[in-house]
C-alpha cells in the first residue's frame, strides 16, 4: 500500500519566483524503499458513464461524463498499492498535488471522526484534476466531495493557475480550511497542520468547510484568547513533530532565509515566508533533494551517529518521484505549463521538464515494469541513487557534477523549444510539444547511461577484493 505519510511540500508565489513563474512542488515518499511508478497523460472523455472504485479502502463514487485531458504519476500495481495519481496538470494549466499527509489532534476528531470509506488520497487526484478550471475551482470542488463523501485521513492538497496558489488541509472527516498563498511569499510544509489565522472576513483568501466556525464553538475548541490559529485548534504539537516535521521546515526557510536563526525543534515556524531573494526552479529542486547538507544533521554528512539520525530529512530512498509544477507567464499560455520530474532518489538525480500541452508521454516513463529493467526510467534513475550513495565519499562530486551538466542542459532545451514553438498553434504545437518531451528523455537517458557506466567502472576499481603482488609471479 503506498499511503503517502511523509511528504515535503513548497510553494512559491509568482512575484516571489525570479521569473514570475508560480510553482509548487512535493516528493512523493512512500513506506517503502520500492514502489514502482509511471508517468502517463490520461485522454480527455466524453459521454463516459463509470464508476472509480477504490482498491485500498472501499470507496466508490460515478465520475463525471466528459473530463480534461491530464497528467498523473500513478503506481505501476494498482491492485495492490492503489491508484494515486498523484500529480499533474490537466490541459486548462491547473495544477494539482495530492496530498501532504496531515494530522488533527484527538479533540478535534473525537467530534468529527474520520470516515473509513470516505474520499483518500489514492482517489483524489482522478476525482478532481481532470474537472476544474482554476485553482480556487479546485477548492470547492474537492470541498464539495469531502462534504459528500468524507475524508479518512488529514490530507494537504495543492492548486495552481497561472495566478494564485491555493493550499488546503482536510483535518478532520468532514472539516477543512484553505488559503491562497501571497504572490510574494513562499510556504514550506512538512506533515503537520500549517495554516496559522484565518480571516473569516477574507473570502478571496481563505475558503473554509460549512459550520467549521460553529463546529469549533460547540465543542470549545479554540485554545487561544484571541484569533483564530487553525494549527492551534486543528493540529499537532508533540515529540515527533519536532523529530520528523518541523525540522524540514527549519531546513527550507534556512535555506531562502538563511539571516533569519530558527530552532529545527521550534513549534512556531511561520506559515508563510517571504525570502530574501528571489526563488528559481533550481532553488525548489534544491530544498527537495536535500538531507540537510551542510549541517550536522546530515545522515551522509561529517555529523555524529546522534546528531546525523536526529531529524527526518526531506529527500529519502523511498521518495518515489518528486515533482515541481510550473506555470511561466513570461510565455503563451499554450506553452506554459511545465512539470519537473525526479523520478529517483530526488537526492541524487535530474528533475526533467515535460511540457504539459503533451498527448502522451515517453514509454520509458508510462510502461514502467514492477521488477527491474533499466531501460524503464524509474529502474534506471534509481540506478544512479543506489550507485551513488553505495560509494558516496567517492561519488558525491561526479554526481554534483552530473547533476549539474543536466541542468545546464535541460535549461537549454526549454530554451531552444520555446523559441522552436513560435510559430506553431493548435494540434501542430501540442504535436511538437509532445515530441520534445520524448527527445528530452533519449537525451537525459543517452547522459544517464553514459553515467551509470563510469559509476559501475570505477566502482569495479575499489573492490577490497583485490591483492598486490610482484607482477612477476
Amino acid at each position: 500500500m503506498k499511503w503517502d505519510k511523509a511528504c515535503t511540500t513548497v510553494l512559491v508565489g509568482k512575484k516571489a519566483s525570479i521569473d514570475g513563474s508560480v510553482m509548487v512542488a512535493r516528493n512523493d515518499d512512500t513506506f517503502l524503499p520500492i514502489t514502482p511508478q509511471k508517468f502517463v497523460m490520461n485522454p480527455a472523455v466524453r459521454g463516459r458513464h463509470e464508476e472509480l472504485a477504490s482498491t485500498q479502502n472501499g470507496f466508490k463514487a460515478p465520475l463525471p461524463e466528459s473530463g480534461y485531458r491530464f497528467q498523473a504519476t500513478p503506481n505501476v500495481d494498482v491492485p495492490s498499492e492503489g491508484i494515486y495519481d498523484e500529480s499533474g496538470f490537466n490541459e486548462k494549466n491547473i495544477a494539482m498535488s495530492a496530498t501532504e499527509s496531515v494530522y488533527a489532534n484527538e479533540k478535534v476528531l473525537a467530534y468529527d471522526p474520520l470516515i473509513a470509506d470516505g474520499m483518500a488520497e489514492d482517489t483524489m487526484q482522478t476525482m478532481v484534476l481532470p474537472f476544474i478550471n482554476s485553482a480556487k475551482e479546485g477548492v470547492s470542488y474537492l470541498g464539495d466531495l469531502i462534504a459528500k463523501y468524507g475524508s479518512p485521513e488529514g490530507n494537504g492538497v495543492i492548486f495552481a493557475d497561472k495566478d494564485d496558489i491555493w493550499y488546503m488541509e482536510i483535518v478532520t472527516g468532514h472539516h477543512w480550511v484553505a488559503s491562497r498563498i501571497p504572490d510574494d511569499a513562499y510556504v514550506i510544509a512538512a506533515n503537520q497542520v500549517g495554516q496559522e489565522q484565518i480571516d473569516f472576513n477574507d473570502p478571496d483568501n481563505f475558503m473554509w468547510s460549512d459550520g467549521i466556525r460553529e463546529f469549533v464553538d460547540e465543542h470549545h475548541l479554540n485554545p487561544d484568547k484571541e484569533g483564530w490559529n487553525f494549527r492551534h485548534i486543528f493540529g499537532t504539537d508533540t515529540e515527533k513533530d519536532r523529530h520528523y516535521n518541523t525540522p524540514r521546515v527549519w531546513y527550507g526557510q534556512r535555506y531562502l532565509n538563511p539571516e533569519i536563526d530558527q530552532d529545527p525543534e521550534s513549534s512556531n515556524l511561520p506559515f508563510i515566508r517571504r525570502a530574501s531573494r528571489l526563488i528559481s526552479v533550481e532553488d525548489i529542486q534544491y530544498i527537495e533533494s536535500s538531507h540537510y547538507n551542510e549541517t550536522p544533521f546530515d545522515p551522509l554528512g561529517k555529523g555524529g551517529d546522534a546528531e546525523k539520525t536526529r531529524y527526518r530529512a526531506i529527500s529519502l530512498n523511498r521518495t518515489q518521484q518528486s515533482h515541481i509544477l510550473q506555470v511561466r507567464n513570461d510565455v503563451p499560455e499554450e506553452l506554459s505549463a511545465i512539470m519537473w520530474i525526479s523520478i529517483g532518489i530526488s537526492a541524487f538525480t535530474p528533475y526533467l521538464p515535460f511540457y504539459a500541452n503533451a498527448t502522451d508521454t515517453d514509454p520509458s516513463f508510462s510502461d514502467t515494469s514492477m521488477t527491474y529493467n533499466v531501460k524503464d526510467a524509474y529502474w534506471m534513475y534509481r540506478t544512479v541513487s543506489m550507485l551513488t550513495e553505495s560509494h558516496y565519499s567517492h561519488f558525491d562530486q561526479e554526481d554534483i557534477d552530473y547533476l549539474k551538466n543536466c541542468r545546464e542542459e535541460l535549461r537549454r532545451l526549454i530554451e531552444a523549444t520555446d523559441k522552436g514553438a513560435t510559430s506553431l498553434s493548435g494540434d501542430a504545437l501540442t504535436a511538437y510539444l509532445t515530441d520534445q518531451n520524448h527527445k528530452i528523455v533519449a537525451q537525459m537517458r543517452d547522459k544517464t547511461m553514459a553515467f551509470i557506466g563510469q559509476l559501475v567502472t570505477e566502482g569495479l576499481e575499489m573492490s577490497k577484493l583485490t591483492f598486490n603482488i610482484d607482477v612477476n609471479l
